[in-house]
Protein backbone atom coordinates (compact mmCIF):
# COMPACT_ATOMS: atom_id res chain seq x y z
CA UNK A 1 0.00 0.00 0.00
CA UNK A 2 1.32 3.44 -0.93
CA UNK A 3 1.91 5.87 1.96
CA UNK A 4 -0.25 8.98 1.77
CA UNK A 5 1.72 12.25 1.94
CA UNK A 6 -0.47 13.61 4.78
CA UNK A 7 -2.36 11.80 7.53
CA UNK A 8 -5.07 13.41 9.69
CA UNK A 9 -4.40 13.88 13.39
CA UNK A 10 -5.29 15.96 16.44
CA UNK A 11 -2.92 18.30 18.27
CA UNK A 12 -3.49 17.84 22.02
CA UNK A 13 -2.25 19.55 25.20
CA UNK A 14 -3.32 18.63 28.74
CA UNK A 15 -6.04 16.34 27.35
CA UNK A 16 -7.60 19.14 25.28
CA UNK A 17 -7.76 19.29 21.50
CA UNK A 18 -5.93 22.39 20.28
CA UNK A 19 -6.36 21.90 16.55
CA UNK A 20 -6.82 19.45 13.75
CA UNK A 21 -3.53 18.55 12.12
CA UNK A 22 -1.99 16.91 9.10
CA UNK A 23 1.14 14.79 9.54
CA UNK A 24 3.67 15.02 6.70
CA UNK A 25 4.43 11.31 6.20
CA UNK A 26 6.81 11.36 3.26
CA UNK A 27 10.15 13.03 2.57
CA UNK A 28 8.49 14.95 -0.27
CA UNK A 29 5.64 16.23 1.91
CA UNK A 30 8.12 17.23 4.64
CA UNK A 31 10.25 19.15 2.12
CA UNK A 32 7.24 20.88 0.59
CA UNK A 33 5.57 21.85 3.86
CA UNK A 34 3.21 24.75 3.21
CA UNK A 35 4.96 26.08 0.10
CA UNK A 36 2.37 26.82 -2.57
CA UNK A 37 -0.52 27.07 -0.10
CA UNK A 38 -2.45 30.33 0.10
CA UNK A 39 -3.37 29.87 3.77
CA UNK A 40 -3.21 27.39 6.63
CA UNK A 41 -6.38 26.07 8.24
CA UNK A 42 -4.95 23.34 10.46
CA UNK A 43 -1.61 22.40 11.98
CA UNK A 44 1.08 20.74 9.87
CA UNK A 45 3.31 18.29 11.75
CA UNK A 46 6.77 17.66 10.28
CA UNK A 47 8.98 14.96 11.79
CA UNK A 48 11.89 14.53 11.90
CA UNK A 49 12.68 18.23 11.61
CA UNK A 50 14.99 20.77 13.30
CA UNK A 51 14.41 23.90 11.20
CA UNK A 52 12.09 25.38 8.60
CA UNK A 53 11.79 28.35 6.28
CA UNK A 54 8.93 30.37 4.88
CA UNK A 55 10.59 31.17 1.55
CA UNK A 56 7.93 30.96 -1.15
CA UNK A 57 5.09 31.38 1.36
CA UNK A 58 2.65 34.28 1.28
CA UNK A 59 1.53 34.21 4.92
CA UNK A 60 3.01 34.19 8.42
CA UNK A 61 2.91 31.12 10.68
CA UNK A 62 3.45 30.19 14.31
CA UNK A 63 5.88 27.36 14.99
CA UNK A 64 6.25 24.86 17.84
CA UNK A 65 9.54 22.98 18.17
CA UNK A 66 9.07 19.69 20.05
CA UNK A 67 11.68 17.32 21.48
CA UNK A 68 11.43 13.53 21.19
CA UNK A 69 8.90 13.38 24.05
CA UNK A 70 6.63 16.13 22.65
CA UNK A 71 7.91 18.79 25.05
CA UNK A 72 7.80 22.30 23.58
CA UNK A 73 11.43 23.50 23.52
CA UNK A 74 10.83 26.70 21.50
CA UNK A 75 7.99 28.73 20.01
CA UNK A 76 8.37 31.18 17.16
CA UNK A 77 6.41 33.43 14.82
CA UNK A 78 7.74 33.49 11.25
CA UNK A 79 6.83 36.03 8.60
CA UNK A 80 7.01 35.04 4.90
CA UNK A 81 10.43 34.79 3.25
CA UNK A 82 12.32 33.97 6.47
CA UNK A 83 14.71 31.19 7.50
CA UNK A 84 14.54 29.95 11.08
CA UNK A 85 17.68 28.89 12.92
CA UNK A 86 17.95 25.14 13.59
CA UNK A 87 16.85 24.04 17.06
CA UNK A 88 19.17 21.25 18.20
CA UNK A 89 16.71 19.57 20.58
CA UNK A 90 13.87 19.64 18.05
CA UNK A 91 12.64 16.34 16.64
CA UNK A 92 9.26 17.58 15.42
CA UNK A 93 8.00 20.92 14.17
CA UNK A 94 4.36 21.98 14.20
CA UNK A 95 3.39 24.79 11.83
CA UNK A 96 0.23 26.65 12.87
CA UNK A 97 -1.86 29.58 11.66
CA UNK A 98 -0.45 32.92 12.81
CA UNK A 99 -1.70 33.80 16.30
CA UNK A 100 -2.33 30.18 17.34
CA UNK A 101 0.37 30.05 20.03
CA UNK A 102 -1.16 33.00 21.87
CA UNK A 103 -4.73 31.80 21.28
CA UNK A 104 -3.96 28.28 22.60
CA UNK A 105 -1.74 29.57 25.43
CA UNK A 106 1.07 27.14 24.53
CA UNK A 107 4.39 27.81 26.25
CA UNK A 108 7.88 26.33 26.35
CA UNK A 109 7.69 23.34 28.70
CA UNK A 110 4.17 22.27 27.67
CA UNK A 111 3.72 18.69 26.52
CA UNK A 112 2.09 18.34 23.09
CA UNK A 113 0.62 15.09 21.82
CA UNK A 114 -0.01 14.40 18.14
CA UNK A 115 -2.83 11.84 18.13
CA UNK A 116 -3.84 10.06 14.93
CA UNK A 117 -7.43 10.81 13.92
Amino acid sequence: MKTQPLSPAWLMCDGKVLASADIANTAKSRRRGLIGHTSIDSALVISPCKWIHTIGMKFAIDVLYLDATGLVVKTEHLEPMRVAAPVRRSKTIVELPSGSIERFGVRVGDLIEVRSA
